[in-house]
């Protein structure tokens, strides 16, 4: 539930959407290719491989006769000869069950190289009845739970946000993420993943539990009569939105049942602070900085503190100075605040707390990659993630865990809602992978990173930040070593800065003609991924050149756009590879100028 300000309380918003199993819902540069196989796209730099499979179609499958035997002479010639086209050498390793003959090459070809070598060796016999490479495929989790694959927010290839190839590399374990929102429901598919939190709100008629701040963060619900909140407000059902959006986050997965959460590894520790007709800033604040372990007098020391803070609420106006002293203040303890950045479909300079300092804020995305018709969007955003458009489809929504009672709790149910605040749980899951890979982690490094390593937008997504949130690149990127400076100068290729492992560097570009040169060593096989993130108001262009300095790839987005280009060392040794950003608009100097750029291979 993003909400809206009246007064100094929050109030729910949001048009009703579909139900799964309850009664009621809320809203809550591309690189340019050339050369000769040099730089790849992102599809074509899978696992090279180093072995060929053709079939001919004189030869049945091994449980028949005739069986294959031994590869003819004259047809491993053939072969040869077409494998020597591609600058490879071709030996038969074996035969297998289907009666195909498995080929073995001198080196690793990636993807795209490998594709073309089988088109060829088909083509030079009409007797091949198939030749494809022998790909080599990798652990890639995927969840039992029995409605994941209504869950397109989590892996659909356009709109989702790659969290089944995250999920190899992390889980969320050891990591606390807070939700700070209308409580939880103990779900049978959350419930499990909860740790003690606390109930902040300290009117009695906002609480709607009988009494004020305690212990129990449960929710009993925060519906409302016509007129409860204000002449004209209409009555509401309860929404049970901190049991959503917690779902989202850390929903307990391969159980086989319900869904599946963005960091099923984490804990969700509730804060409640929206009850009935919203909540004060003044609890808010109070549970922001107890949840980030910092002391809030009265409420008992939090024993396991939260390195993420999940706000998927707000209001309109500035931001004010008590909710920016609890960002600020979480902040210092290393926690990362992700808050929504409104539904409003308006700038959101003018939404609190997004618009505040130091938080990521979070636009929503539709099932096709654009923005989705509620989402405020602005210079302010910083990336976006899905949030759904049930216009159409309400299985176009986000799916997550709820509960059926349309005033005080019922059974345990699954609602599709949409939302900017459905988008922010998938940053703050995010983040919590980030986090786990990487303890260490500044809240600055993770935020850069999240930026860095967001995917362009498959749709139209203006003042939507930098990026579709990626959870597998956010992850991989944490095993970068942080913090690193471009050191003068480095104005040449001679003079490139030397970077002996992956890292996020931070330059600063000084002048309309600067350049800043850094170089690598990349193994034979190895793909290298340069990210380039300008500040929001310049823009700089990313070119990659390889050992001989040929251009073999660049990137040149606008204003603020993110450069990224993927390059792979097709060769079979080590060769040394170059990357230069150049001004093209936009600031300079060491307040106007800085810009990080990301090399990971």
């Amino acid at each position: 539930m993003f909400c809206k300000t009246r007064s100094t309380r929050l109030f729910a918003c949001a048009a009703v959407a579909a139900m799964v199993l309850a009664p009621a819902a809320w809203a809550g540069g591309s690189a340019t290719a050339f050369g000769s196989g040099a730089m790849k796209s992102a599809a074509e730099s899978a696992v090279p491989t180093d072995r060929m499979i053709v079939k001919y179609r004189d030869v049945q499958t091994i449980a028949r006769s005739p069986a294959a035997g031994p590869l003819r002479a004259d047809r491993l010639a053939a072969l040869r000869a077409a494998a020597a086209q591609h600058g490879v050498q071709l030996t038969h390793l074996r035969n297998n069950a289907l009666g195909a003959h498995v080929l073995k090459l001198d080196k690793r070809l990636n993807a795209a190289d490998a594709a073309a070598l089988a088109a060829r060796l088909k083509a030079q016999d009409p007797a091949i009845e198939y030749a494809e490479p022998d790909r080599i495929l990798h652990v890639l989790m995927t969840p039992n739970d029995s409605q994941y694959t209504s869950q397109w927010d989590l892996y659909d290839a356009t709109g989702g946000i790659k969290a089944p190839q995250a999920w190899d590399l992390s889980t969320g374990s050891g990591v606390t993420v807070a939700v700070i929102d209308t409580g939880y429901r103990p779900h049978a598919d959350l419930a499990a993943n909860i740790v003690a939190g606390y109930d902040f709100i300290n009117d009695t008629a906002v609480a709607n539990d009988g009494g004020g701040r305690d212990g129990d963060a449960k929710d009993p619900g925060d519906w409302t009569t016509a007129g409860e909140c204000g002449t004209g407000e209409p009555a509401n059902n309860s929404s049970w939105h901190g049991t959503h959006v917690a779902g989202t986050i850390a929903a307990v997965t391969n159980n086989s049942t319900g869904v599946a959460g963005t960091a099923f590894g984490a804990k969700v520790q509730p804060a409640r602070v929206l009850g009935k007709c919203g909540g004060y800033t003044s609890d808010i604040a109070d549970a922001m900085i107890w949840t980030s372990g910092g002391t809030v007098s009265g409420v008992p020391a939090n024993a396991t503190p939260a390195r993420v803070i999940n706000m998927s609420l707000g209001g309109t106006g500035a931001c004010d100075t008590t909710t920016q002293s609890a960002i600020t203040s979480a902040r210092s303890r290393g926690t990362v605040v992700v808050v929504a950045a409104g539904n409003e479909n308006t700038d959101v300079s003018n939404s609190n707390p997004a618009n505040c300092s130091g938080v990521v804020a979070v636009a929503a995305i539709n099932r096709f990659g654009s923005r989705a018709y509620y989402s405020n969007y602005g210079s302010l955003v910083t990336l976006a993630a899905p949030g759904g458009d049930m216009r159409s489809n309400s299985a176009d929504g986000i799916l997550s865990t709820l509960n059926s009672g349309t005033t005080t709790p019922g059974s345990d149910s699954y609602a599709y809602y949409q939302g900017t605040s459905m988008a922010t749980p998938h940053v703050a899951g995010v983040v919590a992978l980030m986090i786990s890979k990487k303890p260490t982690a500044t809240v600055d490094e993770i935020i850069a990173n999240l930026k860095s390593t967001a995917r362009a937008f498959p749709g139209s997504c203006s003042g939507c930040g930098s990026g579709v949130v990626d959870a597998y690149a956010a992850v991989q990127s944490m095993t970068s070593i942080p913090g690193q400076n471009e050191v003068e100068p480095n104005d040449s290729l001679s003079t490139a800065n030397y970077q002996s492992a992956a890292a996020l560097i931070n330059g600063t570009m000084g002048s309309s003609s600067d350049q800043d040169w850094f170089s690598l060593d990349l193994a034979a096989g190895k793909t290298l991924t340069v990210t380039l993130t300008p500040n929001s108001t310049s823009d700089y262009d990313l070119y990659v050149y390889n050992s001989a300095g040929t251009l073999i790839g660049s990137s040149t987005g606008g204003t603020g756009a993110v450069d990224k280009v993927t390059v792979t060392n097709t060769g079979s040794s080590t060769f040394k590879r170059y990357v230069k950003v150049i001004y093209y608009g936009g600031g300079t100097g060491a307040t106007n100028g800085k810009y990080t750029v990301n090399l990971q291979w």
